[in-house]
């Protein structure tokens, strides 16, 4: 599966592991930045890149975004402004991790946000082994949500 990437320097040093933590497991893995350590970066710049990969190919069986911020929760809110895209907040086991497979078997989320302030790195490599292994049930009726989500336009 491709899987595109993309943190501001909240997470950059947890992306640096979650890259080859990626590609062990066989996925191709597509860094949209950032690529270098700025402390004055801004987390859109890098989100957005990701959700727009995402929003353009949306089937999750084919392609992925995980982003990482702070505490993922404005990276959350910027990909879940492109159309057909599903982000879902990670930060941490006191969320509970089964949210992370709910997010998946419920509502085919396709972008993991992760909050790199708020996780160890042991904590987000589990949860983004359980997000990837996880499949969308199918059901009916989240097909029918989904969809219902995918024609909104506020």
């Amino acid at each position: 599966m491709k899987i595109f990437v993309g943190t501001d320097h909240a997470g950059f040093e947890l992306k640096q592991k979650l890259v080859p933590f990626l590609e062990s497991l066989g996925h191709e893995v597509v860094d949209k930045g950032a690529l270098e350590f700025d402390a004055y970066d801004d987390y859109p710049d890098y989100v957005s890149l990701v959700a727009q990969e995402i929003s353009k190919n949306p089937d999750s069986t084919k392609a992925r975004g995980i982003i990482i911020g702070g505490s993922g929760e404005g990276e959350a809110m910027c990909a879940n402004r492109f159309k057909n895209v599903r982000a879902m907040e990670y930060y941490g086991p006191h969320s509970n991790v089964s949210i992370i497979k709910a997010s998946r078997n419920d509502n085919d989320s396709n972008i993991l946000s992760l909050g790199a302030r708020l996780i160890t790195e042991e904590e987000a490599l589990k949860a983004v082994q359980d997000w990837l292994e996880t499949p969308f049930s199918g059901n009916e009726r989240h097909v029918r949500r989904i969809a219902k989500l995918n024609n909104i336009n506020g």
